[in-house]
């Protein structure tokens, strides 16, 4: 895609973002979240690290747009934004962003409150009033257009493509962490900018970690793996997770395991569509567990949104109480966890579609 034509979805996404604080009578939006500030602005999807900022942008109802950030982003950022609607900080930022504000006539400015620090916003404060907003950009992100979608499709066959490789790298003998590393160099020898997140690598008992983090536990002949991976390809993430037995004799546990949680999952896709709570797709497969009496080794959400981020809205969890709208692309990952032995867990992604869903 020329690069004009990316930069107007952005354009056109803020023009979105703008009538939803016209219709809130909200003034100006302070979009501190990179992946918001990303969606907004094709500016740097990622912060430095969790005390540090690449910067923020001031999206005004009836002001324009600028793009606040430092000296180290200036030539970036003038890449993709006139020079004239940039504001590069020094030492002081906080008040000269505060002042900035006053300069656009704005009287207050609302911040996004899951993405702003209290030590930040005691210091802004200090200088302009700020509101915590309703949440605004995440929303929008909900919805994956048809270029998000197409990008998210190569990112998963992308995962899937490294998936046919992981078990060649599963060989009694080597380590949790040294097969970690080969999807690392799978993922970029096919073209992943980076990982979507650090691969989970589990075995044996370690696989009853959901989130396990791979070390020196060695592989052996006939033994649980537990894999889970993603790519971010293009800025987008995609995220599954499979459960191998190493060796010719899998036990009779491992395989009704594996069967339950892979009849848990078709449960929840077969009602996945447009109008589901996310309560009842996570009942779905709660349910279906339940059926065998294994419901409670189930210790997790379903499923979360996948986007921008590995993790975003919607969460399939049994609190929520949001409704599944096409466009949405949602993981699909029971799984159930014996501390004993181990566990298995089984991911798909689905695209919400018009009429049901699609696995990507």
């Amino acid at each position: 895609m020329h690069a004009d034509a990316v930069f107007d979805i952005f354009a056109a996404r803020r023009d979105i973002l703008r009538s939803i604080l016209i219709d809130k009578g909200v003034e100006a939006l302070l979009v501190s979240h990179a992946a918001n500030r990303y969606y907004l602005s094709g500016f740097e999807l990622h912060d430095p690290q969790c005390n540090e900022s690449a910067g923020m942008l001031l999206i005004t109802a009836r002001q324009g747009d600028h793009l606040l950030t430092d000296a180290r982003y200036m030539d970036a950022a003038q890449r993709i934004w006139s020079g004239s609607e940039i504001l590069i900080y020094g030492g002081q930022r906080f008040l000269q962003i505060a002042e900035f504000a006053k300069s656009l006539g704005l009287s207050a400015v609302y911040f996004e409150p899951s993405a702003m620090s209290f030590e930040t916003h005691a210091k802004l404060s200090e200088g302009v009033r700020l509101l915590p907003a309703p949440r605004c950009v995440e929303p929008m992100r909900l919805i994956k257009d048809d270029t998000e979608l197409e990008i998210m499709e190569r990112s998963c066959a992308l995962n899937h493509a490294v998936f046919e490789r992981v078990p060649e790298f599963l060989v009694p003998g080597r380590t949790e962490a040294q097969v970690a590393w080969d999807i690392e160099k799978a993922f970029r020898e096919l073209g992943a900018s980076e990982l979507a997140f650090p691969s989970i690598v589990a075995v044996g008992p370690n696989a009853a970690l959901p989130h396990a983090i791979p070390g020196d536990t060695l592989i052996t002949d006939n033994c649980p793996v537990l894999v889970d991976m993603g790519a971010r390809l293009d800025d987008y993430c995609s995220d599954q997770t499979r459960t191998f037995w190493v060796g010719d004799n899998p036990p009779d546990h491992f395989k009704r395991a594996l069967e339950q949680t892979q009849q848990a999952q078709q449960a929840a896709l077969s009602v996945l569509e447009p109008g589901l709570t996310s309560r009842d797709a996570y009942l779905a497969a709660r349910n279906a567990f339940a059926a065998h009496g294994v419901e409670d080794a189930f210790t997790h959400a379903l499923g979360h949104g996948v986007g921008l981020e590995t993790h975003e809205a919607p969460s399939l969890n049994p609190n929520s109480g949001g409704v599944l709208k096409p466009g949405m692309v949602v993981t699909v990952e029971p799984g159930l966890y014996y501390p004993e032995w181990g566990g298995v867990r089984w991911e798909h992604m689905a695209l919400i579609t018009e009429d049901g869903c699609r696995t990507l």
